[in-house]
């Protein structure tokens, strides 16, 4: 199949008419992108859009040859008026399938929110699911059986990164699909952080007019196995953390920080913590690392190793000058050569948060400079062993390696 893309942006389009955000201040040009329209073989016509027509027209295609025009958002009727030589367009009813005399088959899935997905085989055999903005498929359960991933899946990765964790968990969503994010507004901007935050969740964006092959192979950058996520106090650096494996699932998430009894504060942080966490992940509080990074499972996310030392220097006397020289910095950086060796072997995802301290006032006292400078060569041992390592600032993710 040969899918070309009349546009990959938002109902509203990107810019917005009137919208003064940066995102759309900066949404010019080939980073403009018109209401999201997939052109099939030139032949199956998903979403009708405003101009349609001279969108294909741009893109070297024409809508002559649509025999079906089917909508997927939530509304029962078309939003502009059909182009003449087009088809009404229609709607199929979840759960139904129909057959187009060009040898596709479109098979209606049923979303979470209004609107249809649709999922379409092509006379090659070759298998697509586009799904409408802001919707999840419904219904699926881990451990259902699925026949094969697909070969693409155009979705709303940005809005619904659930989506896709909902359906790698069912196999829908395999290491060969093609992951296209389609239906972008204005909640990411355009450009290389666009394409950064995508790949995270292995996915891409292309610009609108795209042709694409549909089962063709494309580069898509791997998602890495190991990350190091930095920053300072309210940095974003645990967001930056959480977004890049909210698109997986079954996601182990390791508190290092404990419950911290009768502190309310503290109690309070955990609780926005825990309220922004996708509901299927599963919460181990524990200080205990290298067991989880020698298992195999699913991904990790650690947060934080600034937690994990101060535990581990706990436990070695480190605040003890008379300690700290009769072995306990010995002991200390054994623990830390230990955890970044499990780092290093560990085969599952992992994504490991911690604070960069370093750039500041140096401490008053002689045990927040032995702090400082310990978790600095944790972090540079833990980096060490991580393909990609990334700083955040302002909410800003910098990339440092990777």
């Amino acid at each position: 199949m040969e899918l070309t893309l009349l546009g990959t942006g938002a109902p509203a389009g990107l810019p917005r008419p009137d919208c003064p955000c940066a995102a759309c201040a900066t949404a010019l040009g080939p980073h403009a992108r018109a209401a999201t329209a997939l052109l099939l073989d030139g032949a199956l016509l998903l979403d009708l859009t405003p101009g349609a027509a001279l969108a294909a027209a741009r893109a070297g295609r024409s809508l002559g040859g649509v025999r079906q025009v089917l909508l997927s958002h939530p509304h029962d009727g078309p939003a502009v008026e059909v182009p003449a030589g087009l088809p009404q367009p229609g709607r199929v009813p979840d759960g139904r399938e129909l057959a187009l005399l060009t040898g596709h088959r479109v098979r209606a899935v049923a979303m979470d929110s209004p609107g249809t997905g649709y999922a379409v085989s092509g006379p090659d055999g070759r298998r697509l699911l586009y799904l409408p903005p802001g919707g999840a498929p419904a219904g699926l359960e881990e451990g259902t059986a699925h026949a094969e991933p697909y070969d693409m899946v155009l979705a709303d990765v940005v809005g619904r990164p659930d989506a896709l964790a909902r359906l790698r968990a069912v196999g829908a969503v395999g290491p060969t699909t093609d992951v296209v994010a389609v239906h972008l507004d204005h909640d990411v901007p355009p450009g290389p952080e666009l394409h950064r935050r995508l790949a995270a969740a292995g996915a891409r964006a292309v610009p609108d007019g795209a042709t694409l092959a549909v089962g063709a192979y494309e580069d898509v950058p791997d998602v890495p196995r190991r990350t190091l996520v930095l920053g300072g106090a309210r940095s974003g650096k645990s967001v930056e953390a959480e977004r890049r494996l909210e698109a997986f699932p079954d996601v182990v998430y390791v508190a290092t920080g404990g419950t911290r009894g009768g502190d309310g504060e503290w109690a309070a942080r955990v609780a926005a913590h825990r309220e922004r966490r996708p509901g299927s992940w599963r919460t181990v509080e524990t200080c205990d690392l290298v067991p989880l990074l020698k298992d195999e499972g699913p991904p990790l996310l650690v947060d934080c190793l600034s937690l994990w030392l101060t535990d581990a220097m706990d436990s070695v006397g480190a605040w003890d000058d008379a300690e700290w020289a009769d072995g306990g910095e010995r002991a200390l950086r054994d623990r830390v050569r230990e955890l970044a060796a499990a780092v290093r072997e560990a085969r599952r995802v992992v994504v490991a948060v911690s604070n960069e301290v370093g750039s500041g006032i140096v401490p008053a006292t002689a045990s927040g400079r032995r702090y400082r400078d310990e978790l600095g060569r944790l972090n540079a041992a833990v980096a060490g062993e991580c393909e990609q390592v990334v700083l955040v600032v302002a909410g800003q993710a910098l990339v440092l390696r990777g």
